[in-house]
């Protein structure tokens, strides 16, 4: 009997640590990344800075999408206009599914808003810019007043 019950403490004790290390991680290696490198967060979509999105638009071919309402400003290559809380009716404007897009409003929380409903539609390869245009502004870069 003695012989059994080791056993059986060494089989649950086997057993909780491979329990243990499932649920071991900072969620972004969790979720993957995106085609391009960069870590996805829980909500399936990378959160870049602005000297990811400076680097990234000097060596890739992105799609840049200012979600912001009411117009208040853009960066330098953006390609659309989309308000945030219609980026759904707005599919079909954008490009493939895998393609590079990077959304991006004043501060954030309104691109937040459109990258999760982006990645919730299966696109895999969607970021958002930290801070929005108001980092890449305080950062020097260039702001477009263009509308």
């Amino acid at each position: 009997m003695h012989r059994r019950m080791w056993f059986y403490v060494l089989l649950l004790s086997a057993l909780a640590l491979l329990v243990a290390g499932c649920g071991v991680g900072d969620g972004a290696s969790e979720a993957g990344q995106t085609p391009l490198g960069y870590a996805k967060n829980g909500d399936g979509y990378a959160d870049i800075s602005v000297e990811q999105l400076a680097e990234l638009l000097e060596a890739e071919d992105v799609t840049m999408v200012n979600v912001h309402v009411p117009y208040e400003g853009e960066l330098p290559q953006t390609d659309l206009f989309i308000p945030y809380d219609e980026i759904q009716d707005h599919l079909a404007e954008l490009p493939a599914k895998d393609a590079p897009i990077v959304l991006y409003c004043r501060s954030g929380s309104m691109s937040t808003t459109a990258a999760r409903v982006l990645a919730e539609e299966g696109y895999s390869n969607v970021m958002e810019l930290d801070g929005g245009f108001n980092a890449w502004e305080a950062s020097g870069q260039q702001l477009l007043m263009s509308r």
